[in-house]
């Protein structure tokens, strides 16, 4: 399925990938359609990036490996490719590399293809409890895993979640499971209010365009919404002092902030960049059952239903839409 431009998604009938050096074939199974995925859907671009050719979109996949030494081997692709070598790659900020290429980004096709080659090296062997769509769910897992360490939250620490998609909700998980002594939680949609609640929140509540969490007085708030009020929301419900992490990835090629209250409490604004070598970590609380990624997955369409799959995303209906072979 190539995508042509905002809201034009076709399906294609091309030849079976060969791999090269380094490269095994994978046939996938299971694809997660993202935020970020959706800002390339819904505007042909995402940030300062635009569409210049056809893409195939999607990089929160799993597959099973055809051939070569991990044969029959189910697997979570990690869709980031560093160069490597660079300063931030040897620093080991492999997401931060100038260089990196990116399924379905750029020049890179992503997963909603039934076969797609990619380094063996960046195969993740799934375990036998964990299912393909658990696969899919190990990228943003692995996101929020980052972004939920740039937070340094301190044992017992209080936490507030803006915005209850998918990676919010686990933000929402990952906080318990640190130790956050409270956790609260806001969405403008009262069906991610209820699920953030069910994943454990302490309180959540809906954002009805007033200053819900003003003087909630929090360590680390997490931006996972994409837009200013949510900036404006977070910045309010940290304490002097406090960090916030701004995840969330906006329509337009800027974010703003209120800089006099950001100030007064000097706070600490990180921004996160997909995320690090954390897929061992992401695997290892999924197989404990200490984080649920299987739940989160509320619809699920098949490769040529693609386009209907995307505009349900779009609609913000349920968590998490999979695509599945």
């Amino acid at each position: 399925m190539r995508l042509h431009g905002a809201g034009d998604l076709r399906r294609a009938a091309e030849p079976r990938p060969v791999p090269g050096d380094g490269m095994s074939l994978v046939r996938v199974t299971a694809v997660g359609i993202c935020g970020s995925d959706l800002h390339w859907f819904s505007h042909g671009g995402i940030g300062d990036a635009q569409l210049r050719r056809p893409i195939v979109p999607g990089h929160e996949f799993a597959g099973v490996v055809e051939g070569g030494p991990l044969h029959g081997r189910r697997v979570a692709v990690d869709p980031a490719i560093p160069c490597t070598h660079c300063e931030r790659c040897r620093e080991g900020h492999g997401n931060l590399c100038p260089q990196v290429r990116f399924a379905g980004h750029g020049e890179v096709d992503g997963a909603l293809q039934e076969w797609i080659a990619w380094p063996t090296e960046l195969l993740q062997l799934l375990p036998d409890g964990l299912s393909d769509a658990d696969g899919a769910m190990l990228e943003p897992l692995g996101v929020a895993i980052h972004a939920f360490d740039l937070g340094h939250l301190r044992l017992g620490g209080s936490v507030a979640v803006v915005g209850c998609g998918p990676i919010g909700l686990l933000l929402v998980q990952l906080a318990q499971v640190a130790g956050a002594a409270r956790v609260l939680a806001v969405d403008r949609l009262e069906h991610r209010v209820a699920a953030a609640r069910r994943y454990g929140a302490d309180e959540a509540v809906l954002d009805t365009g007033e200053d819900v969490l003003d003087g909630a007085d929090t360590d680390v708030v997490f931006e996972v919404a994409g837009n200013d009020d949510a900036v404006r929301t977070s910045v309010r419900a940290a304490r002097p002092g406090g960090r916030v992490v701004l995840v969330g990835i906006p329509d337009e090629d800027q974010t703003t902030f209120p800089a006099g209250a950001a100030r007064r409490k000097g706070l600490t604004l990180a921004l996160s960049r997909r995320m690090h070598d954390v897929y061992p970590r992401a695997i290892d609380l999924v197989q404990r059952g200490r984080i649920d990624v299987g739940s989160l997955v509320t619809h699920r369409f098949t490769l040529l239903e693609s386009p209907a799959a995307f505009q349900t995303a779009a609609a913000r209906a349920g968590i998490k839409v999979l695509i599945t072979s």
